[in-house]
């Protein structure tokens, strides 16, 4: 059954490379969400003045990955006790949120928060925000496969590259086959 969630992690081009190797995710679209302007361009959310969140929308085969499998994979590829940041990119644009698509979801999510917490794997509690999915604007074509394409950026190498090698040795069994 095909399910779809909506994540915010900080950079959208590091959740979208997470996600897209991923066994069961048949589509990872970056965007924007979370905030008041319609239809909003990278270079307003980049000003943080719009309250979207870089954000992607994942949709995956609950058959092969569950959403619990999910959420554990997004908790784990970026840091959720963060408020606002992730490493040095700093705004609510890089805010940890969870956009949840209906009740069901949002019960999941709260239960794998709680456990997650009991399991004390960070020095502080999870602050990702929960909140149910009213827009997602598409990202502009260039941002789509950013880490595919540009493997060798700087960004990329620095901060995507890291994420993509703790996934590997985390949820080895969790990835397609390359």
């Amino acid at each position: 059954m095909m399910e779809t969630i909506t994540f915010a992690g900080g950079c959208f081009w590091c959740s979208e490379a997470v996600f897209s190797i991923v066994k069961g995710v048949e589509k990872v679209e970056p965007g924007y969400t979370g905030g008041s302007v319609v239809n909003p361009s990278y270079e307003q959310v980049s000003s943080g003045t719009t309250g979207h969140a870089e954000a992607v929308q994942v949709t995956f085969d609950s058959k092969i990955i569950s959403l619990v499998e999910i959420l554990e994979i997004f908790f784990a590829t970026h840091d959720p006790t963060s408020v606002n940041r992730q490493g040095a990119d700093i705004g609510t644009q890089y805010r940890s949120a969870i956009f949840y698509h209906n009740k069901e979801q949002k019960m999941v999510i709260e239960k794998v928060i709680v456990d997650l917490n009991r399991q004390k794997l960070w020095d502080a509690s999870i602050v990702t925000l929960i909140e149910p999915l009213e827009f997602f604007y598409p990202a502009e074509s260039y941002h789509k496969d950013y880490y595919k394409k540009h493997p060798k950026q700087a960004y990329c190498q620095a901060v995507i590259a890291p994420k993509i090698s703790k996934l590997h040795q985390r949820y080895l069994s969790k990835l397609k086959a390359i």
